[in-house]
């Protein structure tokens, strides 16, 4: 994978984006997702993940870490200040299972065939929480998607908070409006299923719905992306989670130009 670089809008720094290249690298991408997802969005820690300060579990020792850097802050894991953790079908595969099994049947994702990978433990530094340093992430992951012939991602996104009536609306929006095809829908698993229909259709203002939910997730609609049968309220984390998928074509044309113009030689190797 190779750099690439923008110019941001956090103090007029111009970032990086690419592959973790050293443990210290991962150990503060880890320490970020410590300081977003605790720290601020109140999620439980275990006692390991407290006394470190940092969000840690098996995945991370076979994924690749997607960073954004800003060399202004320093080199190393001083200048980390987004993540996203990416697994490709073979290496989740020959790990055993992936991240969102653990909420959903991804059976018929599995069985579709295909090159795909999982998204997760996406969080950018509140200093930088900027469009450009999303551009930069989406940049890095259509460079990956390009590098690995990946045909569809799919990962868990949140919406904040555990209580799915106060999400009604929201997730009534995603249920009706962009909900996956049968053929590659995952369904939350039995025991933690919760009904998305819970509200009619036309009671709903989608613009309205659409405007309400996380940035994250407006972001993968925006791609074309669909969701998953069902909810899954996640404790540790305080949030309800859905299972989302974007086919990959709308990822890799927004970005092909960029590419083809750099020769696709816009990430260094790591």
């Amino acid at each position: 994978m190779t750099s690439t670089e923008n110019e941001a809008e956090a103090g007029g720094s111009r970032l990086e984006v690419r592959l973790a290249a050293s443990d210290e690298e991962i150990a503060a991408a880890q320490a970020l997702r410590y300081r977003v997802f605790y720290d601020e969005m109140g999620a439980r820690p275990s006692a390991a993940m407290a006394a470190r300060g940092s969000d840690f579990d098996d995945f991370d020792t076979v994924c690749d870490h997607l960073l954004v850097l800003d060399p202004a802050r320093g080199t190393g894991g001083a200048a980390v200040v987004g993540t996203y953790r990416l697994i490709r079908r073979e290496v989740g595969e020959r790990f055993g299972r992936f991240y969102t099994a653990g909420e959903y049947d991804i059976s018929k994702v599995l069985a579709g065939g295909g090159r795909f990978m999982e998204l997760g433990r996406s969080c950018v530094d509140a200093e930088y929480r900027t469009g450009t340093t999303m551009q930069m992430m989406w940049a890095g992951i259509a460079s990956y998607v390009f590098d690995h012939g990946i045909d569809l991602m799919f990962g868990c996104a949140s919406l904040p908070g555990t209580d799915p009536d106060a999400l009604a609306t929201q997730l009534a929006y995603l249920h009706h409006f962009h909900l996956a095809p049968e053929a590659m829908r995952p369904r939350a698993l039995p025991e933690l299923y919760v009904d998305m229909n819970r509200a009619p259709a036309d009671s709903l203002n989608p613009r309205r719905a659409l405007a309400s939910l996380p940035p994250l997730v407006k972001g993968y609609l925006r791609l074309g992306g669909f969701v998953g049968d069902g909810a899954v309220i996640d404790h540790q984390f305080n949030t309800t989670d859905v299972c989302v998928l974007v086919k990959t074509d709308l990822v890799t044309a927004k970005y092909s130009k960029h590419y083809d113009r750099t020769a696709r030689d816009v990430m260094a190797t790591s």
